[in-house]
């Protein structure tokens, strides 16, 4: 062993220890020694007493911590880890990329166009007139459907023994002229030729020019009442399906 000489401490001077390592490698002494406390952790504690190693072990260990330190943060400055890598930097531009924001469409979808139902046809009365029917109550339900659905009125003024009336109920019942009916009139068949006074007043009402009528009289009103066009100071129609279907189409509008 190696003597050691031991130098008198002077009375009222405390012994000041020699600093080990110098003050400029102190901040990397810090790093080094955060590498040597890691070392120590992964080899396990020491089996040496605490406070046993002499000062010339401890001076070693704090050159070599000393000398550790700078490879230790030159490996640091010079490890690829302390870049950014490739696929990190990837990363980076993918999350920063401004990502496509769904536009909602302003334009509204086209609607589909609402396709106007023909409506149902009118109903078109049996042949004969009903002596019992009011006929003012008759023409106001007509009136009052014309102004709904667009349709004319067509008032149709005889008698059960005509025999004009007759032939034109004929007529009014075959197909074609029953569509026409059923699709531009609302037709009313009112009573004269029994002792109806009311009805014979309507008649006067809506062909005022007076005279001895021929039956049937044929008066086409529109919605508001109005007469558009009487048998009575016109003549009626030829009492065919030809000359009735002319007639009905010239004032179905």
């Amino acid at each position: 062993m190696t003597s050691r000489i031991l130098r008198p401490v002077r009375a009222g001077h405390a012994a000041q220890p020699r600093s080990a390592t110098p003050r400029g490698v102190r901040l990397p002494l810090v790093a080094a020694a955060v590498v040597a406390a890691g070392l120590c952790a992964a080899c396990g504690p020491s089996t040496e007493t605490v406070g046993s190693a002499s000062p010339t072990t401890a001076g070693q260990s704090a050159e070599a911590l000393a000398a550790l330190a700078p490879s230790a943060s030159a490996s640091t400055e010079a490890s690829p880890s302390a870049s950014a890598s490739p696929s990190a930097s990837a990363t980076a531009q993918a999350s920063s990329s401004p990502t496509p924001s769904r536009t909602r469409s302003t334009s509204a979808a086209p609607k589909p166009a609402r396709t106007s139902t023909a409506s149902a046809p009118a109903r078109v009365p049996g042949p004969g007139y009903d002596s019992s029917a009011d006929g003012q109550k008759q023409i106001d339900a007509a009136l009052a459907a014309a102004k709904s659905d667009g349709r004319m009125v067509l008032l149709d003024f005889g008698a059960n023994w005509c025999g004009n009336c007759k032939a034109a109920d004929k007529v009014f019942a075959q197909p074609q002229t029953t569509a026409i009916l059923g699709a531009s009139y609302h037709l009313v068949k009112i009573d004269i030729g029994g002792n109806s006074s009311a009805n014979s007043a309507l008649l006067r009402k809506y062909s005022p020019s007076g005279g001895t009528y021929t039956m049937p009289v044929l008066i086409v009103v529109n919605s508001s009442g109005k007469v558009r066009t009487d048998t009575h100071t016109t003549g009626n129609p030829s009492l065919t399906a030809e000359g009735i279907n002319a007639f009905l189409r010239k004032w179905a509008s």
